[in-house]
């Protein structure tokens, strides 16, 4: 069972938050389905656990990025439903540009063009 977590990744912290944030982009989801599509979007590199999930998803409600409302699931259980504010759809255009400028940044440390090449 070891080897199926090997190539995962910890996430740095404030990354959950744009990462839910985006996973809500696609449309409202529960907390599973939010875990399910982080975990099938990254190839199961990424892996939220619930002590993590559902601290930032109230987190994010209390911030108004996000709205939560109880339905009714596929299989008729209750199941709390997330989905994106206007607000929240600022602060992920906020955070994008932010992981932009920090992707471009690590790429600069990690791949240094060569003098040569300048």
């Amino acid at each position: 069972m070891k080897r199926r977590y090997e190539n995962r990744i910890e996430l740095l912290q404030g990354t959950l938050d744009l990462i839910i944030l985006q996973t809500l982009q696609w449309g409202p989801r529960h907390g599973y389905g939010i875990g399910q599509a982080i975990r099938n979007g990254s190839s199961d590199v990424l892996q939220v656990d619930t002590g993590s999930l559902y601290p930032a998803l109230h987190r994010l409600e209390r911030k108004k990025w996000i709205k939560a409302e109880w339905t009714v699931s596929e299989n008729k259980q209750q199941v709390k439903t997330y989905q994106l504010t206007a607000t929240g759809k600022k602060q992920l255009a906020h955070e994008r540009s932010n992981w932009d400028k920090l992707s471009e940044a690590m790429a600069g440390i990690l791949h240094p063009a060569r003098e040569g090449e300048q």
